[in-house]
């Protein structure tokens, strides 16, 4: 075998693997998406089956861009995003410190902890 017939195995096998890559998730995201039911859900898994390489084409042009899902997953992402960033190192140590007047852990604990959150 010569270089160029390994060159050439190499781009066929990595489009091969493209292919199959671009099915997998065309597959995925119709089982995933709630704004198709289930009979329009049927007629895309047979379209996908039975001609893969269009099938996956025209399910891709045809998608909008972002879905209701979509939309909906993004602002519960974006939301979390600020709970989290609302939380500072200094609300956590006066938590710890409620906790430990409180008796709820033990000095050895509350300071294994606060180390913790230094560090």
């Amino acid at each position: 075998m010569h270089l160029l017939d390994w060159i050439w195995a190499m781009v066929v096998f990595f489009f091969w693997l493209m292919a199959l890559f671009i099915f997998i998730s065309c597959f995925m995201d119709i089982f995933r998406r709630n704004d198709i039911h289930g009979g329009m859900k049927a007629v895309w898994i047979f379209v996908l089956f039975i001609l893969p390489v269009l099938g996956c084409l025209v399910y891709l042009v045809t998608r909008p861009k972002a879905t209701a899902q979509d939309v909906q997953m993004m602002a519960r992402a974006d939301a979390a995003s600020k709970a989290v960033a609302g939380v500072s190192t200094a609300d956590e140590l006066a938590k710890l410190a409620q906790l430990r007047d409180a008796g709820a852990i033990t000095i050895p604990e509350y300071e294994s902890l606060k180390a913790k959150l230094l560090a």
